[in-house]
């Protein structure tokens, strides 16, 4: 697991913008047999009315639901509601926020498969 704080030049380390908002830990990182992607499997914890901000990831995301309610919204459609035991995928390189509507903080377990040495997430401008 990896449940530190990351930066871009820290070999084995993913380089995650979101890490400063949100709780993330890598629950694994390993490399795809899709040649030049990885598979990284993160729990994001985001507390009560915090929003991750607007972010895209360098490939797919297939996310789960673990605990609370949060609000998705995608740059390129509808807003959705998800509770606990709802699943979710973002595109590749889609923008997208994920706010905590409470009561508790919410548990998103998410994995990515992305390319191989880009940042797992990139906060957008």
């Amino acid at each position: 697991m990896n449940d530190s704080p990351s930066t871009p030049d820290a070999p084995g380390q993913d380089a995650d913008e979101l890490r400063g908002r949100l709780k993330r830990t890598e629950i694994q990182h390993a490399s795809s047999s899709i040649p030049g992607r990885d598979i990284v499997q993160v729990l994001t914890e985001i507390p009560v009315d915090v929003s991750s901000g607007w972010h895209h990831h360098p490939g797919e995301e297939v996310g789960y639901i673990v605990a609370g309610k949060v609000r998705m919204e995608r740059e390129d459609a509808t807003t959705q509601i998800l509770n606990a035991g709802d699943g979710f995928l973002i595109p590749p390189g889609v923008p997208h926020n994920a706010t905590d509507l409470g009561p508790d903080t919410g548990k998103m377990l998410s994995t990515y498969i992305v390319e191989t040495g880009q940042p797992i997430a990139t906060l957008e401008p």
